[in-house]
């Protein structure tokens, strides 16, 4: 896998590269070497123990017939409930009920999760009496956008303690930071450490995830990680077997590869083929690092033909339904790497092509809608909602609105309150409500952020509810229309889960629609993107990888969704208005067309479609 690896090892890199695989496989190998291991995921959508096959949770676990290896999820809301506890409990019994509930208001959002897994994760960096029992340390990381801001909370707390700030709108989550002042120094200077320190960089071999894996190998060297390797994941092989669409994606990759950044192309690199198989049990990751999946009998049999119930249709078909109101919000939703941007721009696109004013945005930190769309289109706006200038933005409000009128002193204390961390997550929500408050006059078409970040801003965005709800009149109470109630409405705001024919991705956006349910939003729909088993491929391991698929899309259209786009694998990614637009369309066959010299019919054939009422 990976020769002569540091204590700590962090794999990151866009969602759905294989992070997760590479970590497993990696940890595992070293454990059958006789090394002890401790493989740590830091993702709030963890999905190590499914690789496993077990469950493994907020607690060291042993993995199961793997001697030497041990697993542990920081699970983002079991740490904010200890790390609420931690700072509560002690008070309970000494303070009014009504101050200790104040407290517990003041620990309810966002911002204490997040602080919550930093602490436990810097906790891991500085436990000595842990670390002295394992030879290595494997992280598997949140997605891009969250791992760097993980990554430069240590830094940026450790700073805002030695400045001796402090606000309102933290008291809580802060309360607990100040006792593990040297903690977080001890962690950033293990972070910075290359003989302690290795960051992994996971990308596809696609334009755009090496493009996002050069920015972040950019940003992690500004704040001072610049042990890093590249690892291109899932190559696709040289040999075409004389498959149209087998041909296009090598050739595809090749080129993105040909195209490195010069900063990233100076990176040690290791390429990690395509697998026929996904790598989910001990068996197989096993045969992953001794680079014999394809002797595994699972990888073995052809595809059948994919069964759909009803009328094929078009993604346009569904966009026909989503047009009707004129307006609302379509929020594109599911797991870092699946295609949601691609979709999203997809749908802005066609909803511009007929005429709508329409506002394409995003919550993911680490998107670049521009780089999809590569152009202008009339009717279309692009917008990020971006936490740095979101916070900038919402500084400068507050200071124009509350401190025009505030004496030197009172002011001074008001920026200092303004200056920390916390008042991110005020800004990105504000933000996030502006965005579902346009909704009401025009098309809001928004891309989310991978789906840990997404649950958080939307438990954001009830707690922002309760309290309003709580605090109203009660004459006032039936004329409140807050962001939440707004998402909760089938007329106002309709979700789409992307998720990609593969058991984790299909696992990850049930759980997620479960999760949305339980906050009383219901999904309007399922797109299931690059399918192979939507396909006529003829290549060996693109039909073992299709045989694969077809459980999981039977599993979607069987129950999972009300209504269900599959879209097949691309030749060309689908860049630029033209492309994009294409993906409406169905062409004369169902199956999708193969041949690279034949884009725009291939994309126009390109989309399966089964809808469910």
């Amino acid at each position: 896998m990976f020769d002569n690896l540091p204590k700590f090892v962090f794999f990151t890199g866009k969602g759905g590269v294989g992070k997760t695989s590479l970590a497993c496989a990696t940890a595992l190998s070293l454990a059958d070497t006789g090394k002890r291991v401790l493989l740590v995921s830091t993702d709030p959508a963890s999905n190590v123990g499914q690789v496993f096959e077990t469950t493994i949770g907020n607690v060291v676990t042993p993995i199961p017939g793997v001697a030497g290896l041990d697993a542990l999820e920081i699970n983002p809301e079991a740490a904010a409930v200890a790390y609420r506890e931690r700072i509560v409990g002690p008070i309970r019994g000494t303070l009014p009920a009504k101050a200790v509930a104040s407290i517990e208001e003041q620990l309810s959002g966002a911002c204490t999760v997040e602080i919550a897994a930093f602490d436990e994760f810097t906790e891991l960096l500085t436990d000595h009496e842990l670390l002295d029992r394992y030879d290595h340390v494997i992280f598997d990381t949140a997605p891009t956008g969250h791992t760097i801001r993980l990554l430069q909370l240590p830094g940026a707390w450790t700073g805002f303690l030695d400045e001796g700030k402090g606000d309102a709108s933290c008291l809580g989550p802060l309360a607990g930071l100040e006792k593990h002042r040297s903690r977080y120094k001890a962690a950033v200077d293990a972070l910075a450490n290359p003989q302690s320190t290795l960051l992994v960089l996971v990308a596809r071999p696609r334009r755009s995830a090496l493009a996002e894996a050069a920015r972040t190998a950019g940003e992690l060297a500004d704040i001072g990680l610049t042990n890093q390797h590249l690892a291109i994941n899932g190559v696709m092989p040289a040999d075409d077997c004389g498959d149209p669409l087998a041909a296009a994606l090598s050739g595809r990759d090749r080129a993105a590869m040909a195209e490195l950044d010069p900063a990233l192309a100076r990176l040690p690199m290791t390429e990690f083929a395509l697998q026929p198989i996904n790598l989910v049990g001990v068996e197989a990751l096993r045969a992953f690092a001794a680079g014999t999946v394809a002797l595994l009998p699972t990888t073995l049999g052809i595809a059948p033909e994919l069964a759909h119930g009803g009328d094929l249709q078009s993604l346009g078909a569904l966009v026909n339904e989503l047009e009707r109101p004129g307006r609302g919000l379509i929020m594109l939703m599911g797991k870092g790497g699946v295609g949601k941007t691609t979709m999203a721009a997809a749908i802005a696109v066609e909803l511009a092509n007929r005429g709508h004013a329409v506002d394409l945005t995003t919550t993911d930190p680490a998107a670049h809608l521009s780089e999809t769309l590569n152009g202008e289109l009339p009717h279309l706006t692009v917008s990020r909602i971006d936490p740095v200038a979101e916070t900038v933005r919402y500084r400068q409000h507050v200071l124009e609105s509350k401190g025009k009128d505030l004496d030197a002193g009172a002011r001074a204390m008001l920026e200092e309150d303004l200056r920390s961390p916390c008042t991110e997550e005020i800004a990105v929500f504000n933000a996030f409500s502006r965005a579902i408050r346009e909704s009401t006059r025009h098309f809001v078409v928004m891309d989310t952020a991978p789906t840990g970040h997404t649950l958080l801003l939307l438990d954001a965005t009830g707690s922002y509810h309760r309290d309003i709800v709580r605090h109203a009149a009660p004459t006032a109470q039936s004329r409140i229309v807050t962001p939440m109630m707004r998402l909760q409405d089938p007329e106002q705001t309709h979700i789409l889960i992307v998720t990609l024919a593969e058991t984790t991705p299909v696992l990850e956006a049930s759980g997620l629609q479960d999760d949305l349910r339980r906050a009383g939003i219901e999904p309007w729909g399922w797109i299931v993107n690059a399918s192979l088993a939507a396909t006529d491929t003829s290549h060996p391991l693109l039909r073992a990888r299709a045989n694969a698929e077809r459980q999981q899309i039977e599993a979607v259209e069987g129950g999972l969704a009300k209504r269900v786009a599959v879209v097949p694998m691309l030749a060309e990614e689908p860049v630029g208005a033209e492309r994009l637009a294409a993906l409406m369309q169905v062409g004369p066959s169902s199956r999708a067309g193969t041949s690279p010299n034949r884009e725009s019919t291939y994309a126009a054939d390109a989309i399966l479609t089964a809808a469910r009422a």
